[in-house]
């Protein structure tokens, strides 16, 4: 999928007197009813989310955090609430988030077609359910939410030239070694043990058909917060469900490390200094429940429902790494 910078991006605030713009937006209110509309139904409680912190999350795939000054204490701007999601589902048991978030992409993100510095994601978490029960929440969601779109949206969808396909659950599932394995077939060989780069997720999202999840990564790849399987050491209870036609990437999850001891291990083991996370540490002392959960950039899911080049025309006033705009 060529992707190009776009021009006349400091002026982003004329693109919405476009009749495509606006299509686009009115698309983007169906696809936020169409995720409540599910998530209500099933249960779970809509909370406000977090926008700064002592802490965020560190698991950001070369991203830098933004901080400020908070009365004399660095804080961050969020670049996920998944540390919170835990506490909250331990009060509530379902909870999600449409949570804004800031991460200051590398220059080269800007060509990628893919990445904001500023964007919002659906944060969704569940206590007591394993993350084969999230990736089902993930796809049920997902499906929900296209057919949704599809039913409200026919006549903005056929002005954007776009046939939007309903995918029926459940979706295709590889394991992490599996990927590479087809990579590998494909004239992509990629390095156990690392993140699939977003060339080869690109061309293994061009592969399939339809939605489908990617799991079991290995520990070194992924944060402290994502629980290692006890039965199968150096491979962790998590997964990635990607969209088809080369869009990449829809939604990262894991189960999550809730017990304090194993969370201080996993932090030492990847470079992180727990003095840092006193509040979380804390809660974890306390007690939590074991939950698991997803985030769903909504920006992303947009660009695959309108059939867009590039994630900065989801956005009326897109924020691109490296390029001064409203």
């Amino acid at each position: 999928m060529e992707v190009l910078v776009p021009a006349g991006l400091e002026k982003s605030y004329l693109f919405v007197r476009t009749q495509r713009m606006k299509n686009v937006l009115k698309v983007q209110a169906e696809i936020f009813k169409g995720i409540r509309d599910y998530l209500d139904s099933e249960g779970f409680t809509e909370l406000l989310p977090p926008i700064i912190g002592p802490v965020t999350d560190p698991g950001i795939r070369g991203a830098k955090q933004a901080k400020i000054d908070f009365y004399g204490m660095e804080y961050k701007v969020m670049s996920s609430a998944i540390l919170y999601k835990q506490m909250m589902a331990t009060a509530l048991g379902k909870v999600y988030f449409f949570s804004p978030n800031v991460r200051l992409e590398p220059l080269e993100t800007a060509y990628t077609g893919r990445h904001l510095v500023e964007f919002v994601q659906v944060d969704i978490e569940e206590a007591y359910v394993d993350y084969r029960g999230a990736m089902r929440t993930a796809e049920e969601l997902v499906a929900h939410t296209l057919g949704y779109v599809k039913d409200n949206c026919s006549r903005q969808l056929e002005e954007l030239g776009r046939e939007l396909k309903v995918y029926k659950p459940p979706y295709p599932k590889m394991t992490y070694a599996e990927a590479l394995d087809m990579l590998a077939k494909n004239g992509h060989p990629i390095k156990y043990g690392t993140e699939i780069p977003w060339e080869e997720e690109e061309l293994i999202s061009r592969l399939m058909p339809e939605p489908f999840f990617i799991m079991d990564y290995p520990k070194c790849s992924r944060g402290f917060y994502d629980m290692e399987d006890p039965d199968r050491p150096g491979i962790l209870k998590d997964f990635d469900m990607l969209y088809p036609e080369g869009y990449g990437e829809a939604l990262s999850g894991a189960e999550r490390e809730y017990t304090y001891e194993k969370v201080v291990e996993r932090m030492r083991e990847s470079g992180e200094d727990p003095a840092k996370y006193g509040w979380y540490l804390e809660m974890l002392r306390e007690g939590i429940s074991p939950s698991s959960g997803f985030g769903i950039g909504v920006e992303r899911l947009t660009r695959f429902v309108c059939g867009l080049k590039a994630v900065w025309e989801a956005r009326p006033y897109p924020k691109v790494a490296g390029m001064y705009s409203p």
